[in-house]
């Protein structure tokens, strides 16, 4: 099945590039972290897989990719309002309502966009990275601070390293090698970025499961997944929020960690969307 490529603006102006496929009810995917279009082959899979019955829509989300810039200096709550905007250019290019796919972090947004009033149907998340228990320490205060202080001084390898070190908990032994690597000129052009998934985060990376209370007023139908083979704490953070939401299910999935199967993805939805949209 052909895609077909294109640009929309956010409210601000900023260009958010997307690629489209298929036909159907809308679908919109949302990467996580350091994710766009280019950079894996996950979202288009899963986008293939459902294009025989959804119009599905992948984007690069801004400051990553063939998007347009992002102001890593902008303060928490503006940073957040920004990429809900850009979600809800993309609704409204698909036809005024749609269903969310959220990896990671950018099924955080989604949520994010459900409480700021977007018209979206069903939610999906692989994974959302909350920190609910003691699996792993609580990031550190001033994860944000720090990441926007390396980007102000030209410094976004940097940047890259702390993402690695503190949220994702990669021993640093591990990450400065990776400074050599071909790919680290690549993570550090989107190191803009991470500011923007730091507000998106807000606290719930602390430890403290009463953080997820902030969502429980979302309830659109929601199917929370995480991988059998992955660290403890995802299948707790899906658990723990699914527990939070009125109209919410969590489900394990064979895979991988936290880097999905998309077939086993494709399969959860192909089965969960037609009896959460009716």
């Amino acid at each position: 099945m052909k895609a077909t490529t294109g640009i929309t603006r956010s409210a601000d102006g900023t260009e958010i590039a997307f690629t489209s496929i298929g036909s159907g009810p809308a679908i919109v995917i949302i990467n996580g972290a350091m994710s766009y279009r280019g950079s894996h082959p996950t979202e288009g899979t899963v986008a293939q897989g459902l294009a025989a019955r959804h119009t599905v829509i992948t984007y690069d989300r801004r400051g990553r990719g063939e998007s347009g810039p992002t102001d890593p200096a902008l303060a928490a709550t503006e940073a957040v309002q920004a990429e809900v905007a850009d979600v809800a250019a993309l609704i409204d290019h698909a036809g005024g309502t749609a269903a969310v796919l959220g990896f990671s972090s950018g099924g955080v947004l989604a949520l994010e966009a459900v409480r700021a009033g977007l018209p979206i149907t069903a939610l999906v998340l692989w994974e959302p990275p909350f920190l609910v228990s003691a699996d792993r320490a609580p990031l550190a205060a001033g994860y944000r601070e720090r990441v926007q202080q390396a980007l102000a001084d030209g410094r976004p390898g940097d940047a890259v390293a702390l993402f690695l070190t503190e949220p994702c908990a990669v021993p640093a032994e591990f990450v400065e090698p990776m400074r050599a690597e071909p790919y680290w000129a690549g993570m550090e052009q989107i190191a803009p970025s991470l500011p923007n998934d730091a507000a998106i985060m807000g606290d719930t990376m602390s430890g403290d499961p009463a953080r997820l209370q902030r969502y429980a007023t979302v309830d659109v139908p929601m199917l929370v997944t995480y991988g059998d083979a992955g660290l403890p704490g995802f299948a707790h953070a899906a658990t723990a929020l699914a527990g939070v939401l009125p109209n919410a299910t969590a489900r394990e999935l064979p895979g991988k960690d936290h880097d999905v199967s998309p077939e086993h993805l494709v399969s959860a939805l192909t089965e969960w969307l037609p009896t959460a949209q009716h």
